[in-house]
């Protein structure tokens, strides 16, 4: 977000008239609005926050804000105090001094407001409204009384604001208070802070983002505003009225998937993409699919868009090569689903590990958790997971993953039971300026030895995510950053003491049917060798495929002179039997069809591979098999023609 954007925050909760004492102002909220607004990472404004001020300093604030704007900035003013209506119909705004009865000098008045909206030359504002609506005061009459609908959007909309765009959006168009006497009634109202604690929840947790296009528009707040607020209370209705050219960006969205900024291939790797020759095309993907392994990401990025574009547009044989190359950059989470069993409540935070398999694309992703329990830590392979066993219950969460394509899920499940010891339980972090609970949002980035040892990624772009760190906060569960989990989900010390009061000895993995890291590395070793192999297999068959078909040609060709130079006593078929056309088509089909059935076992192998190892050596053996099935596809075709060919003109020749 390139414009200036400016936002200025009205809070007040104390009032010095004895009628508007007992309102409850959401000053926590308006903090907490004020936070996510600044942060560099979602809303990314300059911001100012009043609070409790006088009238006539309202006023100066207020009017400075919209003054010395440019036409590109975007202007958000956020009210949260007490909204009065006179008798004859006007709208203000109460500061900390404002008087009920004298609300031209003590009040603000929303025909200031809008005067200055409409004077401003900022091109776009945006005007929050979080407000409690009062009675009419008489003028015979010392008390504030009860009165009929105030109607916020009509106090707007009269006078329709300048610059390009604007837009009003109240926390209710219409609300009725009862006051007895000076005072308001005990139970009178919902609390208004719902409003702005929806904008805040929205934002923070990119909840917001409806369209998932990692930003946050002002049509995608107001929807997910409305929602929440009808879900907290449904006698209180949100309202807006806009006119703006364009869609305006509010923030950008925690919530949106990684975008890297792509190195586009080279122009003669496109120019062979577009080819109108199939078999250029078609060794082109091959290229793209090598490309899409790279440890550079932005590289790698590069190849999927040409990829996707192949697998859009191209014919199906193709297109469906390039699906496949796609395949190879899928979330693959290994575990997709951790169970931590029975956890004593109180007990320190609990460990398991999350392996990304596949190439360096494949493994760049952001964790959320959807639920405030859990807690996600990068690593350098993946991530690791901890549950937060302060409450007891059974809890049951998700853990969202989001790559440059492709999305997964992590299912989490514990059972927080009753504490075995009479330790206090560790505290947990509480959210700075009283804000909603942003659960651990982490970008899980593969490990390369060109940027350091803490896993820190390419340059990504547009994303509005947080960057995983060095720092303390990125430390073990034992708060020493070097310590790793073990590829089970368990600490080193868990492993001595994750059975220490149940009553049980650990069993041994041979008697729960679970496989130690030596032999689950044997049983991965042993399908990649068999893959490897059956590949080396079949790129030997597709060659000699090749090599013969080439051979063929060359004898067909022959023989053809032969036979023209014969003349009409000639015989093509004599031709044809001395230069041993026919055993050099039959080598052919034969290594050809056996390359492609090899290569299948292969592909077979290196699909059932995949998501459980990331040895370099698949990247080369399904090069090999997509090498071999380039072969001896093109020289299976040629030496089918030939025959039949062959077949055609033998009678007549």
């Amino acid at each position: 977000m390139t414009d200036a954007r400016h936002a200025l925050i009205i809070a007040n909760d104390r009032y010095t008239d004895q009628g508007l004492k007992q309102l409850k102002a959401p000053a926590q909220d308006a903090a907490a609005l004020a936070g996510v607004l600044h942060d560099p990472q979602i809303g990314d404004f300059d911001v100012d926050v009043v609070r409790n001020a006088p009238a006539d300093a309202m006023r100066r604030r207020i009017q400075g804000f919209f003054s010395d704007r440019r036409r590109d900035d975007t202007l958000v003013l956020h009210f949260s105090c007490h909204g009065l209506k006179s008798e004859s119909g006007e709208l203000y705004f109460a500061a900390s001094d404002t008087e009920p009865r004298l609300l031209d000098a003590t009040a603000i008045p929303a025909q200031f407001v809008r005067g200055c909206m409409s004077r401003t030359r900022a091109g776009r504002t945006v005007l929050f409204l979080d407000c409690c609506y009062g009675g009419a005061f008489s003028r015979g009459s010392p008390s504030v009384r009860a009165t009929g609908e105030v109607n916020v959007l009509e106090s707007f909309t009269r006078d329709r604001p300048g610059g390009r765009g604007w837009a009003v959006i109240t926390a209710s168009n219409s609300m009725e208070f009862a006051f007895e006497g000076d005072e308001l009634a005990e139970n009178s109202a919902p609390r208004p802070s719902v409003f702005t604690h929806a904008v805040v929840e929205g934002l923070a947790t990119g909840e917001a983002d409806l369209d998932a296009d990692g930003e946050v528009s002002l049509d995608d707040l107001y929807d997910y505003v409305y929602e929440h607020v009808q879900e907290q209370n449904p006698n209180q209705t949100p309202s807006k009225t806009v006119e703006m050219q364009g869609e305006l960006q509010l923030a950008h969205s925690r919530r949106g998937r990684i975008k890297i900024a792509a190195i586009p291939s080279p122009p003669s790797l496109l120019a062979a993409v577009n080819s109108d020759n199939a078999f250029t095309r078609q060794g082109a993907v091959l290229e793209l699919r090598s490309r899409l392994q790279n440890e550079s990401l932005p590289l790698a990025e590069g190849a999927r868009q040409a990829l996707e574009d192949v697998a859009r547009n191209d014919i199906r044989q193709i297109a469906d090569e390039a699906s496949r190359a796609l395949r190879d950059i899928r979330l693959a989470p290994s575990p997709d689903r951790l169970d931590f069993g029975l956890v004593p409540k109180g007990s320190p935070l609990q460990e398991k590990s999350v392996t990304m398999n596949g190439p360096p694309l494949a493994r760049h992703c952001v964790a959320q958790p959807a639920q405030s329990w859990l807690r996600v830590e990068p690593t350098a392979n993946g991530f690791t997971v901890r549950v937060d066993a302060t409450t007891e219950g059974r809890l049951s969460g998700d853990i969202a993953l989001k790559g440059v394509a492709d999305e997964a899920v992590v299912h989490v499940e514990a059972v927080v039971g009753p504490s075995r010891d009479t330790r206090p339980p560790e505290a947990t972090a509480e959210p700075a300026n009283g804000s909603v609970h942003d659960p651990d949002t982490v970008v899980v980035a593969p490990s390369d030895p060109r940027t350091g040892a803490d896993g820190t990624s390419a340059p990504t772009v547009g994303d509005g995510m947080p960057h995983a760190g060095t720092g303390p906060d990125h430390a073990g569960p034992h708060g020493k950053g070097g310590q790793h989990a073990d590829p089970h989900g368990k600490s080193p010390q868990q492993g001595s003491q994750g059975q220490e009061g149940t009553g049980q000895a650990a069993p041994e993995r041979a008697g729960t049917g679970q496989a130690g890291p030596e032999q689950a590395a044997g049983r991965a070793g042993l399908p990649s060798h068999r893959a490897s192999a059956l590949a080396g297999a079949t790129l030997a068959l597709a060659a000699t495929a090749a090599v013969t078909v080439i051979l063929g040609i060359r004898a067909v060709v022959v023989a053809a002179l032969d036979r023209g130079q014969d003349g009409p006593t000639g015989d093509l078929d004599h031709n044809v039997h001395q230069q041993g056309v026919l055993p050099l088509l039959t080598v052919t089909m034969i290594t050809a069809v056996l390359a492609l059935v090899v290569g299948a076992f292969a592909r077979h192998d290196l699909e059932t591979l995949d998501r459980r190892d990331a040895e370099p050596a698949v990247h080369g053996t399904r090069s090999m098999a997509s090498v071999a099935k380039g072969l001896a596809v093109p020289a299976l075709i040629v030496a089918v023609l030939i025959l039949v060919g062959y077949m055609i003109a033998a009678p007549h020749w």
